[in-house]
């Protein structure tokens, strides 16, 4: 059964009024207040006035309900991502980036400016050249609102890099090509490991992820393959090709039950081979990041032969869906032990994986699932949660972005979006 957007639309509607009904709008006007005393915005942020100026302006906004929610209820008027609930309310860079990347889906090219331009201020310090983005950005003890911690995650500085790359070919911006390129060259310079009898990999951040002792600590989810892919189009001197063709031998290697991990680790003992191992930082489990990877895994262009192999290293995920019916909030992937009740972001999530493998009955209970637990979600939320809402909607935006034709991934990693088909500018470029 196809994925009906009335029925989506009516929670995210629901949802919105119960948040309306707390003064959840009055309060993201003053975070915006409080995350726009900083720094102005310079006036670079406005679209440059060039002669397919008149041919963008044609290029308008895809009409996208979800998108309009997420704005509305995560996006702050200067272009900051609320990550998270008050008394937190803080910003992280993968909020950033990936609602870059859903603004790229609508082709929103106001918002994705607006965004891109808050994160330059803010966390890379108006900085491209010598940067990567502070990861945190939130209210301090002393009441200012600033970087709280100035480490990179790199999971968030790909995709900045794709997202200006993918953004200058579309929208014919040579100032995001060129950013995306200062970006790209720094994450190069930083953020590539040479792992002893293995090869290439992507650390997690530039510091704080090796240790000492010949420990290396890598997320999984941090290898979106078609990511991957346009980097080593772009730059095919580099390292991502090696490092796209060695993430299914990480996978395979730290996935004993079938069930990808949060967190692993590559360690040299003082004796013996190289290994990997679950790392102590994810405490054996797969849940919040590593649902990620079967998101990746069935987006990932069919005729990639990576994402066979992807998908063979993951086929735990299937079987406990098709046994249960549903995800599973957490899994010890050392044993298969499982525990808690998936949020709706994973049910979605999960439907390009199902998808890929032909899961059709799976594929149209999951979205059921999803679309059924984000109505029932705005009864629940007469409180904040412990747990904010924004991944699950963050999730659904990636998962039924794809379901639904507004985007897809080819071989060779570039995104294909629905709007370039009708869209004069595309026509024009």
């Amino acid at each position: 059964m196809a994925v009906e957007p009335k029925v989506l639309v009516a929670g995210v509607v629901s949802l919105a009024r119960q948040w309306r009904a707390l003064g959840l709008s009055l309060w993201l006007t003053g975070c915006t207040l409080a995350g726009a005393v900083d720094v102005p915005t310079p006036a670079s942020a406005t679209t440059p006035k060039t002669q397919t100026e008149a041919a963008r302006m044609r290029c308008t906004t895809q009409d996208w309900a979800l998108w309009a929610e997420f704005l509305k209820f995560f996006v702050t008027t200067d272009g900051r991502v609320i990550y998270s609930f008050p008394p937190k309310a803080d910003s992280v860079s993968e909020g950033q980036s990936y609602a870059m990347f859903f603004a790229l889906i609508a082709n929103d090219q106001a918002n994705f400016e607006k965004i891109w331009r808050w994160t330059v201020r803010n966390m890379f310090a108006n900085d491209l050249d010598t940067r990567l983005p502070a990861w945190l950005w939130g209210q301090a003890e002393d009441g200012s609102w600033k970087v709280l911690d100035g480490h990179s995650a790199s999971d968030s500085d790909v995709w900045i890099a794709y997202l200006l790359l993918e953004a200058g070919r579309l929208w014919q911006r040579p100032d995001y090509t060129a950013e995306g390129n200062k970006v790209l060259a720094t994450i190069e310079k930083y953020l590539i490991l040479d792992l002893p009898e293995f090869g290439k990999m992507l650390s997690s951040g530039r510091v704080s992820f090796v240790e000492p002792d010949d420990i290396w600590r890598l997320n999984p989810s941090y290898l979106p393959i078609p990511l991957l892919r346009r980097l080593a189009e772009h730059r095919p001197g580099g390292p991502w090709t090696a490092i796209a063709q060695n993430t299914p031998r990480l996978l395979s290697a730290t996935s004993p039950k079938g069930f990808a991990a949060d967190w692993v680790s590559y360690q040299r003992p003082p004796e013996g081979r190289a290994r990997f191992a679950i790392d102590e930082l994810g405490a054996d489990k797969g849940s919040y990041d590593a649902i990620r990877v079967y998101l990746w895994a069935g987006m990932t262009a069919k005729d990639d032969p990576l994402a066979a192999e992807v998908l063979k290293t993951i086929p735990g995920m299937l079987a406990y869906i098709r046994a249960n019916r549903q995800p599973p909030e957490y899994v010890l992937v050392t044993t298969g032990v499982v525990s808690g009740q998936a949020p709706f972001g994973f049910s979605a999530a999960v439907l390009p994986y199902l998808k890929a493998l032909g899961a059709t009955q799976l594929f149209e209970e999951q979205a059921q699932r999803a679309r059924r637990l984000q109505v029932a979600s705005a009864s629940d939320r007469m409180m904040f949660p412990v747990r904010p809402p924004y991944y699950d909607y963050a999730l659904s935006l990636f998962a039924f972005g794809w379901t639904e034709g507004r985007y897809q991934f080819l071989k060779n990693g570039q995104a294909k979006f629905k709007w370039e088909k009708s869209c004069s500018y595309a026509a024009a470029r």
